[in-house]
């Protein structure tokens, strides 16, 4: 990823790349594990660090200024979509369409296979829609809701909900990364996905396995009965369930399968749901407004259906919002002066065998994820420094689009200043740290994907042209 270089200044040595980069991770690492504090002040100094690198290399502030307007553009579309989903859980719950979801939950999964359930639930239906975040703001948040119910700690259930819905993300032609990958790379989507099929099934049932086997450490039964009986009863009691709730879902749904876009998608979904807080359960413009910025703050008098219920709102996202935009800032920064050309030149100068190269294209990803704080940003520095690296090894181009899905798209919410890790968090109420290693599918798959570069399993390689081939001998 190359950016042009203005008259006066040069390009960045590899060792002041890598001073913006350890400074970042240091501050938040020293922030976040040694004080509990939040990432922006840390974030921010990354910031700091990254313009005076660019400063001692001849960029004027007005380069570097623009580096960061133009990372903050690039995030301005996930703001809003991060806007939009807060509304609408808070309309959900106001209407009793997460309530519905959960007391169906509470009533039909049991604590053994609520796990496996959980993941192939949301696997459905993101490989239906297309989208990890509509799948997780939606039929995740539900399942959080149930889960706390039958008694799983809220990062478990958090892990196996982001599991299903990347796996589902990844693997959907409707899905905007999974189109964006082979695009950059070069080759066309249906070939893309097959190739991710080795890879990516491998990775779902090793995942699958593992929630089986969580879910049967948490007994066979119900879970608490007593409590599960309670939280029913207080649901029913402060909500009309009914089937009509499931209305919004099926809105969002549908409107996801005919490739509408997130935004105009999920608003689709609040309308629905105000309808029915409105129709339904005698809802006015006063709580539904309230609810829409601040989030729902019902007391029911039941500890337990309150703290499943209070969340959502447009404000709950502001703070999500602001990590965002100055995560960009970095991001917008260190590409504007091309120190991540600098680091990635030094990566593919170590690059000796075809295991190497898909490797290094995997810890990319990752760490493109990190740096850049966006998992678009990730993938297309991925595909664009190693697209002409694959094609002088003789490498088909699905073997990189399939390398840089099975890292920067399902690594970013394992980042919490990443876009996605900030979202996920927000949306599911646990923090990135917490969630992280139970998140199975989203850190096997860049192993997978390495193991079978290094062992030249389901590695294919460009086919010679016909006028390439070779006369036939007289």
């Amino acid at each position: 990823m190359k950016t042009s270089i203005p008259e006066g200044a040069r390009a960045p040595h590899f060792w002041e790349a890598m001073i913006s980069l350890i400074s970042l991770v240091i501050g938040i690492a020293i922030s976040i594990v040694a004080y509990g504090l939040d990432p922006h002040i840390p974030m921010l100094l990354g910031v700091l660090v990254a313009s005076l690198v660019a400063l001692r290399c001849g960029f004027s502030w007005q380069n570097i200024q623009n580096g960061m307007v133009r990372g903050i553009t690039n995030a301005l579309p996930a703001t809003i979509i991060l806007i939009v989903v807060g509304i609408l859980i808070g309309v959900w719950i106001l209407s009793g369409v997460v309530p519905t979801l959960i007391y169906y939950g509470l009533s039909f999964i049991s604590t053994s296979i609520f796990l496996p359930a959980a993941l192939l639930i949301c696997a459905l239906t993101s490989l239906a829609t297309g989208t990890s975040w509509g799948t997780t703001g939606t039929i995740g948040v539900a399942l959080m809701g149930v889960g706390a119910g039958l008694g799983f700690p809220l990062p478990i259930v958090a892990g196996a909900v982001i599991s299903g819905a990347y796996f589902g993300d990844k693997m959907s032609p409707l899905s905007d990364t999974t189109n964006m990958a082979p695009a950059l790379a070069g080759t066309d989507l249906f070939t893309h996905i097959r190739h991710m099929s080795y890879t990516t099934g491998v990775a779902f049932a090793l995942t699958f396995i593992i929630e089986v086997i969580i879910g049967l450490q948490y007994g066979g039964g119900a879970g608490d009965l007593e409590r599960i009986t309670t939280i029913l009863a207080v649901l029913d009691e402060n909500f009309t369930i009914n089937v009509a709730m499931l209305l919004p879902p099926i809105v969002v749904l549908a409107v996801s399968y005919k490739k509408m876009p997130a935004i105009p998608g999920i608003t689709m979904g609040v309308l629905a749901g105000v309808l029915l807080a409105v129709g339904l359960q005698g809802a006015d413009y006063n709580s539904l407004a309230n609810v829409a910025f601040g989030g729902y703050s019902g007391e029911t008098g039941n500890e337990d259906v309150d703290s499943l219920l209070k969340r959502g709102g447009m404000e709950s996202m502001m703070y999500t919002i602001s990590l965002v935009i100055v995560a960009m800032m970095f991001g917008g920064v260190m590409e504007r002066i091309n120190q991540l050309k600098a680091l990635a030149d030094k990566i593919l100068s170590m690059v000796k065998s075809d295991g190497s190269l898909i490797a290094s294209t995997a810890l990319t990803g990752i760490g493109a994820n990190m740096v850049l704080c966006d998992q678009y940003m990730a993938i297309v520095m991925g595909a664009r420094t190693y697209s002409e690296a694959y094609e002088d090894r003789g490498l088909a181009p699905e073997n990189l689009s399939r390398a840089v899905e099975d890292s920067a798209t399902v690594t970013a919410n394992l980042i919490p200043w990443n876009s996605g890790g900030a979202y996920q968090a927000a949306t599911l109420g646990v923090m990135t740290i917490a969630y992280l290693p139970f998140a199975f599918f989203c850190w096997l798959s860049p192993i997978i994907t390495i193991l079978y570069g290094y062992m030249g399993w389901t590695i294919t390689r460009i086919e010679p042209k016909v006028e390439d081939q070779p006369a036939p001998a007289e």
